[in-house]
């Protein structure tokens, strides 16, 4: 039997572009086609460039006197609805929230009172710079049509995205404005770069952060985000045929069925090998396994943890794009899973260590959070209790003795945390999105119904095909832009700098007068 998997994402209508704009896409095209040839050994299908030419409109003339009645006029195009449109719009700012202040807190309050600035800094021009690059390519490499890895080039510049552009939802007839579509993944893309810095902070170049963010950010974030999410919407399903057209034109892992409701596999796995990977090509940091190291301000580091938690209901409930039933179910197992994470990392702490911690509890929110976000709309309600008391307690091993086993200077536990909590969060949708097991299964868009068949160990492996392919590939990307970032700016900066701060030295400024 053929059924289709429960969309992720949706993907745009589309529109054609202006005619200058296209000489420019080609101009635009041509450098990023040049790039990856240097920086990657995969080949891309080309995508196919806009249609040039836009035909006018034309005018029926008017019917005669006695003419007979026109035929009566198709359905009308649907139009977005305006709690939708609001809900998104202010799931974008929460998720906005989450890096700007949430994330830059509770990675400030990790680091040495001599880099906080840094940290602080680096998020906020990361962010700014993945909005710029999103807008000018990010978006239409990301979710538009193209080849089953890259997108194409419909919408470089965001050509032809107008107020009255419109983007599919997972409900047939349903749409919300894609201008807010394109701004709640733009967030998406913003913190998962920044999500990065964490692995290698206190020792790294500004430059050459900058410049990772670039290569890594298109050659490993857009491609991604375009196997697990793109595809071509419900409203063009209307029997197996269409189905098997539209999901033919999706995604590579979507094609395979992966489920990832808000980002397991595109943010925190993504973002999670490559920090890793930047811990072993930067190196150690100065006295890293000698002298402490010790969190600086674990109060910056609560209230960034709860920032995150707030602006989480956006990042997973916005993924639903409409304000219903799933939306709800992706805000409850959100509040759910976290809060069984921070009990699950205080417990285990409690009986290890002798004493739970603040920082404990604080990691074991994110932990939660991470753990949840592919899973969101997927599991219910004692599911995500479930996989958010498993994510606390293997987090805490993730930061402990996986780390010693690793052997990295992983510095605010961004692999610990993220790639062992969005590991844990992508194999246990496969097993919790099960009907019977609270789940809200899979959904047959030729039947209209939830289809009556789950196979655990069929969707589990579908998952761990999504993790392997991602920790794969952001791996691969990652150690070319650090070897590339290496070349033309130096990783590392001097000891005496890192020994100084990078506040001082890397901005010309410090967070504390003494």
């Amino acid at each position: 039997m053929s059924f289709v998997f429960v969309p992720v994402k949706p993907v745009p209508q589309h529109y054609k572009g202006l005619t200058m704009l296209n000489w420019m896409k080609r101009l635009v095209a041509a450098g990023a086609m040049a790039l990856a040839v240097t920086t990657t050994t995969g080949a891309l299908v080309s995508p196919a460039y806009a249609a040039d030419d836009k035909k006018p409109a034309v005018t029926a003339p008017a019917a005669a006197p006695g003419a007979p009645a026109a035929a009566p006029s198709a359905d009308p195009a649907p139009t977005p609805n305006k709690a939708d449109t609001t809900w998104m719009m202010v799931s974008t700012a929460l998720v906005m929230l989450m890096t700007l202040p949430g994330l830059a807190l509770f990675y400030g309050g990790l680091t040495r009172s001599k880099n906080v600035l840094s940290v602080l800094m680096q998020c906020m021009v990361v962010f700014s710079l993945v909005a710029v690059l999103w807008a000018i390519y990010g978006y239409s490499f990301a979710f538009t049509e193209g080849s089953a890895f890259f997108g194409g080039l419909d919408r470089l510049f965001l050509s032809g995205l107008t107020p009255e552009s419109n983007a599919a939802t997972f409900s047939k007839g349903i749409v919300i404005p894609e201008l807010s579509f394109m701004a709640f993944q733009a967030t998406f893309a913003c913190i998962t770069c920044c999500l990065i810095i964490g692995a290698f902070a206190e020792r790294a170049k500004f430059s050459a952060i900058l410049l990772f963010m670039i290569l890594w950010f298109t050659f490993s974030y857009l491609p991604i985000a375009h196997m697990v999410w793109f595809w071509a919407g419900p409203d063009g399903i209307k029997d197996a045929a269409s189905l098997e057209a539209v999901t033919n034109s999706a995604g590579w892992l979507w094609q395979k069925g992966i489920l990832d409701f808000a980002g397991g596999t595109v943010v925190h796995i993504n973002a999670a090998i490559a920090g890793l990977v930047g811990a072993y090509v930067i190196g150690k940091r100065i006295g890293y396994g000698k002298e402490a190291m010790k969190p600086h301000n674990l109060v910056y580091t609560m209230v960034g943890a709860s920032l995150l938690w707030f602006g989480w209901f956006g990042f997973n409930a916005g993924s639903a794009l409409e304000a219903n039933g799933t939306a709800a179910l992706a805000f409850a197992t959100t509040l759910l899973a976290t809060a069984a994470a921070v009990l699950g990392w205080t417990l285990s702490e409690w009986m290890t260590k002798g004493k739970p911690s603040m920082l404990g509890a604080a990691s074991g929110c994110v932990a939660g959070l991470v753990a949840i976000t592919p899973a969101a709309g997927f599991v219910g309600p004692m599911g995500a209790i479930i996989i958010g008391f498993v994510a606390g307690v293997l987090c805490l091993w993730g930061v402990s003795g996986l780390k010693r086993m690793l052997g990295a200077d992983d510095s605010l536990d961004v692999f610990g945390v993220h790639g062992v909590g969005g590991i844990v969060g992508a194999i246990l949708t496969g097993v919790f999105a099960d009907p019977a097991l609270g789940g809200a299964g899979i959904y047959d868009y030729v039947a209209n119904a939830v289809a009556t068949e789950y196979s655990i160990g069929s969707q589990v492996f579908i998952q761990a095909q999504g993790v392997v392919v991602t920790l794969i590939w952001s791996g691969v990307v990652a150690f070319i832009a650090f070897k590339i970032a290496d070349m033309v700016f130096g990783l590392r900066v001097k000891e005496e700098e890192e020994r100084e701060g990078l506040d001082i030295n890397s901005h010309g400024e410090s967070a504390y007068e003494t």
